[in-house]
């Protein structure tokens, strides 16, 4: 029997597709209030290491993905409540006003969004209210896995196998098409806020990117069709996808993956259909082998839990020799190393949120590899900056890369020259975010700090002025 009122926290589900908390709750509730609440701490507060929590690009991309959000809602005769505060206490004081039976919502798993809906169930149950839980961010079911949480493997070789041919995807849920019960108490429904409000400057999307990110369920759903259906581009994503410049060489469904406004269901479900209309091959199974490694990185979260946070990961093996070098940092951040590839990826970053899959492997193996930075500010710097950030695939990619996570291999290296020459053999890359090297030639590209003075001067640059000294002599890999 239906109860009268019900509240859908929307949280990185958003979206109308796929959504269980909110097919739970219409099916559960008469009336169906949905709410968005800006997380104070998540849009005005600063990391353990000092960067915003959550940066201007993704700041963005979350404005308009509820901007998104409220507008599907609106056309089935809803209206989404928006607050700016703490969750646990503005999604309490609706529960009260409405006097609701449940709030609905999709679970998380990591340590601060725990805490919040730890927080706000306390606070329901002091009056007589609960929390129902969903399941929204992954693309397996846990109980559909041949194994318990706990005795999840810790190697991803290992999980694949034992997962992928036996444990079926469930299909995606439907979007909901009738109209929303009409609401018997009002409440309002506030606005949302804008960049300013949370202190930044509004921007345009740096050109030199060549791919725009804007948030949204809808913008979601054309990028799917549009690198499925539209282009064919699909077909050769596993030759492409560790190229670094333009729009299409990869998928860049990850914004999407990230907020919420693309299932992983719904993306595995077209790209079935795809493969039996168009045909599959290695690109194909390898976007599932992608969503896989999501997958394994969402469930190293759910076992470990804060351990994927911590300076010895999940393996608990600390490295006494990562230390916490500001000034180091500091010039990783800024493109100032003197080593073209890490300074072009990180200046992309800086200036558009967004880097390669390559580029961000490359970068955190020179970190901590080279420059003996402490892995956890090179995690939270990205925590920070990238428009695609998801706690567990962040934080799971960092201890793999720094050799306290999931993985079989000893000392997880990158040879960083090597790795320029093979994915930006002409130096395109390094050209586009680095215009002071543009004409130094490709086979000295990816070394300026060899040139000899007489080169400099041909090439028009000095290597401490103009572009700075290496902060690892280039020879280190040759």
């Amino acid at each position: 029997m239906k109860r009268q009122r019900v509240i859908v926290w929307f949280r990185q589900d958003l979206r109308l597709h796929d959504n269980e908390a909110l097919t739970d709750a219409l099916k559960s509730g008469e009336e169906v209030f949905p709410i968005y609440v800006f997380d104070e701490r998540v849009f005005n507060g600063n990391t353990k290491y000092g960067f915003n929590k959550t940066d201007k690009y993704r700041t963005k991309f979350i404005i308009e993905s509820v901007q998104d959000l409220q507008n599907s809602l609106r056309k089935l005769g809803s209206e989404l409540i928006i607050r700016v505060g703490k969750p646990e206490e503005e999604i309490f004081e609706v529960a009260q006003k409405i006097k609701s039976s449940w709030v609905f919502c999709n679970r998380e798993r990591t340590r601060d969004e725990v805490q919040v809906q730890d927080s706000l169930e306390q606070k329901l149950w002091s009056i007589g209210q609960e929390i129902i839980y969903s399941r929204g961010k992954m693309l397996y079911y846990t109980q559909d896995l041949p194994f318990p949480v706990p005795h999840c493997p810790d190697v991803f070789s290992t999980f694949r196998k034992e997962v992928e041919r036996i444990v079926p995807v469930r299909e995606p849920l439907p979007r909901p098409q009738e109209l929303f019960n009409q609401r018997s108490i009002s409440v309002e429904a506030g606005e949302v806020p804008s960049l300013s409000d949370f202190e930044y400057e509004d921007f345009e999307p740096d050109s030199r990117n060549g791919a725009t990110f804007k948030g949204g369920e809808k913008e979601g759903l054309n990028r799917l069709k549009y690198y499925l259906w539209e282009t064919d581009l699909v077909k050769d994503y596993y030759e492409t996808r560790n190229e670094m410049i333009g729009g299409d060489y990869s998928t860049k469904f990850s914004p999407w993956l990230a907020q919420g406004c693309l299932s992983p269901k719904m993306i595995y479900f077209e790209l079935k259909r795809y493969e039996s209309e168009r045909g599959d091959n290695k690109s194909t199974y390898w976007i599932f082998f992608e969503l896989l490694w999501r997958d394994f990185f969402r469930l190293m979260g759910k076992k470990h839990g804060n351990k994927i946070f911590l300076r010895g990961g999940t393996k608990e093996e600390i490295d006494p020799s990562l230390k916490n070098e500001r000034q180091l940092l500091n010039l990783w951040i800024e493109g100032r190393t003197g080593v073209p590839l890490i300074d072009a990826n990180m200046r992309e970053l800086a200036a558009t949120g967004f880097i390669s899959n390559r580029g961000r492997q490359n970068v955190a193996s020179f970190l901590v590899k080279d420059l003996k930075v402490n892995w956890q500010m090179g995690a939270e710097y990205f925590e920070s900056l990238l428009i695609d950030y998801d706690p567990c695939s962040n934080w799971g990619n960092w201890n793999y890369i720094s050799g306290v996570g999931s993985d079989p291999r000893e000392n997880r290296y990158f040879n960083i020259l090597s790795q320029a020459r093979k994915y930006d053999p002409n130096g395109e890359y390094v050209r586009n975010w680095l215009p002071e090297l543009s004409e130094i030639p490709k086979d000295k590209i990816h070394q300026p700090d060899l040139l000899s003075e007489e080169e400099q001067s041909k090439c028009h640059i000095r290597i401490g002025a103009d572009y700075p000294k290496a902060m690892i002599s280039t020879s280190k890999w040759t």
